[in-house]
């Protein structure tokens, strides 16, 4: 038995054939699996949220149930939701994930319109992912010796893993499975091809091929592993560069079979940089228009995000799923942040070349964060937005193995098991009632997007996506004073959004909703215009804007005495909409208050067409043509109005 000073990776206590550690290694395994799925076993009885309408109940295939199978794995992702090819690609080269919103559409056709299904299968894929990770670097650091102490290590690091809040956003938001089946798949591709090369059963290879291809039909940033795989053969298996990398060779064929089908669906055309703010955070608004920021800030800002990745892998508060401009603001590189976080990611080069050679464990971490990092991290390709908690799903694997590495260097190895299993249960205690506890605020849209939005106070994205869910939430409401409270606060985050984004015209659209709910009609038509000359083909802006237009006439005609004005409003609504029974029936009154009896009757008989069941609009019609001395008329839609309604002159 050696030291207990030992390093990890030949650590002290060997167990070689010894059914103590096997039963130690395969307890611990179920242990991370059951841990793993406990901590969000509270999101269970969530609601939809965030992106789910994108995906799952707003999306013409996903509610097809079976029969859009073909739809979702035939199209752009977004196009079930927008409808539109152009609208698709929102984002630069469009996105092909077509796995998990297949999964999502067999569960609709289950459940229907039902989160809970959704819930529970993101919650026992976490937990098996999670499992599935033990095993796997059980197989790469353990595979001569059952070392106890890696065992420890091991299990400290997929805990870690397992409880770290970060991963919320991907597990307590259904959609976020295309990460977690995106992960799983690369995980098994490279579990089954360590079992390949230590049992040379060309079946490893098949399921290792076919699990790479559904981690990337899930999300494209499997790709990735092409790179992880000889890494992890490099550092665990003794072998050659060249030969390392041989061992990534079996999954070009699905990656290539993979980019084929993606090209074939979107096109071999991945985008230019999209000039909108909300697809891309490297603009500026300069004279009225937005502009490409200078490529030092741009980086400076890049760089800044990734250390903010650091900051939040260490300390995961406070959490938010909104980092869109302007939370991250724009950088150079003479701030000390990001000189810092430069700093920072020129150690993890150095930890991961300086280690290379000797093949060490914290080299290994390094060069995995980095590598999984690289496409998510606006370098190589655009994401659209600065950065995401998501987006650190698979690389903090790296992060909770490093430090899971250094626990043990610097307590197990001074102060013994007892002291390192206690160090990893504090920090899993810490790391699970933030996970626990972060829960909660991805119950549904309105408790994510206020809460949220009390951490982003600058992203014009969330304090959009807060003062919709306030507005929305303020219809139904039956307290007055609360309800103009909600609508108050949802034109103050809707004013500081439009400040930050003067382009937003969504943010002009519910600006003047809430406007609308307030009864602020002319103000409201003001906020309508604007995202109208943002977007001249913006429908609802359109729809709601002759909604509007007809009330604004109505208070100016009944409250205001202005008949010009409301006639003004009223003909504009009439434009816009030539079926709203209302404003015909608005602009027949006008008509008979200014004398224009002839003109009302016009008015009043498009109601009756429209509305033939509308017992008011035949009385208008009687009083109408009795006004102009046609009492044969008057009289015969008088008629018609008390066989609709026998009551209508007693009201």
């Amino acid at each position: 038995m050696k030291s207990k000073n030992s390093s990890p990776m030949t650590s002290s206590v060997s167990l070689q054939n010894s059914s103590s550690s096997f039963n130690l290694k395969k307890s611990l395994g179920w242990l991370v699996f059951a841990i793993g799925s406990l901590v969000y076993l509270n999101t269970i009885l969530h609601e939809f949220t965030q992106d789910d309408a994108i995906v799952i109940y707003d999306n013409m295939y996903t509610t097809k149930g079976v029969s859009g199978l073909k739809g979702l794995f035939t199209k752009d992702t977004f196009y079930g939701f927008f409808k539109e090819e152009g609208k698709a690609k929102v984002v630069s080269g469009g996105r092909y994930r077509p796995f998990t919103p297949a999964m999502f559409a067999i569960e609709y056709q289950l459940v229907g319109k039902k989160p809970w299904l959704g819930h529970l299968i993101n919650i026992l894929l976490y937990g098996f992912l999670c499992m599935m990770i033990y095993k796997l670097l059980q197989s790469l650091i353990n595979y001569k010796d059952a070392h106890e102490r890696n065992t420890w290590m091991i299990f400290a690091a997929t805990l870690l893993y397992a409880t770290h809040p970060l991963h919320t956003e991907v597990v307590a938001n259904i959609k976020g499975r295309d990460e977690i089946m995106s992960m799983l798949g690369s995980i098994l591709a490279l579990y089954f091809l360590v079992k390949n090369h230590e049992s040379n059963n060309f079946k490893h290879i098949i399921i290792a091929c076919f699990c790479f291809f559904i981690a990337l039909l899930s999300k494209e940033n499997a790709i990735t592993y092409l790179a992880v795989v000889p890494l992890a053969f490099y550092f665990f298996r003794t072998l050659s560069i060249s030969g390392a990398l041989s061992k990534s060779l079996y999954l070009i064929a699905p990656a290539i079979l993979f980019l084929m089908i993606r090209a074939a669906i979107l096109g071999n055309d991945f985008g230019g940089t999209p000039m909108e703010l909300m697809n891309n955070p490297y603009l500026e608004y300069v004279d009225g228009v937005y502009k490409p920021i200078p490529q030092g800030e741009k980086f400076a800002t890049i760089t800044f995000t990734l250390g903010k990745y650091i900051q939040l892998l260490l300390l995961p508060h406070p959490l938010t799923h909104d980092y869109y401009p302007r939370y991250i603001d724009i950088k150079s590189f003479g701030d000390f942040d990001v000189l810092l976080s430069l700093l920072l990611y020129g150690f993890l080069i150095f930890i991961a070349v300086r280690g290379f050679k000797t093949r060490s464990l914290p080299a290994f971490a390094a060069g995995y964060y980095l590598v999984t990092l690289s496409i998510v991290s606006n370098i190589i390709f655009p994401i659209g937005t600065n950065m995401s908690e998501r987006f650190m799903f698979m690389p903090s694997l790296g992060f909770t193995l490093l430090l899971a590495y250094l626990l043990d260097r610097f307590i197990y190895s001074k102060f013994g098991k007892n002291a390192f299993l206690a160090s990893i249960g504090l920090i899993t205690l810490l790391y699970s009632f933030k996970t626990i506890t972060r829960n909660n605020v991805w119950k549904n849209d309105f408790t994510l997007f206020t809460t949220d939005v009390k951490t982003s106070t600058n992203s014009a994205k969330v304090l959009n996506a807060a003062g919709g869910a306030l507005t929305t939430n303020a219809f139904s409401e039956k307290d007055e004073n609360k309800r103009k409270e909600m609508l108050t606060q949802a034109l103050q985050y809707l004013t500081k959004a439009i400040e930050i984004h003067p382009l937003y015209k969504n943010a002009y659209l519910i600006t003047g909703n809430a406007q609308y709910h307030l009864g602020e009609y002319e103000k409201s038509v003001a906020s309508y215009r604007k995202a109208l000359q943002l977007d001249p083909g913006y429908k609802d802006a359109t729809v709601n804007m002759a909604v509007a237009l007809r009330d604004a006439g109505k208070i100016a005609g009944e409250k205001e005495n202005n008949l010009a004005k409301a006639e003004l409003y009223l003909n504009e609504s009439l434009k816009i909409t030539t079926n709203d029974p209302e404003t015909y029936r608005l602009m027949g009154v006008l008509n008979g208050v200014k004398g224009n009896h002839a003109e009302a009757i016009k008015y009043f008989l498009k109601v009756a067409e429209i509305d033939s069941s509308n017992a008011n609009a035949y009385l208008n019609l009687s009083l109408a043509y009795r006004n102009v001395g046609d009492n044969v008329s008057a009289d015969k839609h008088l008629e018609k109005a008390k066989s609709l309604n026998p009551n209508i002159l007693n009201q």
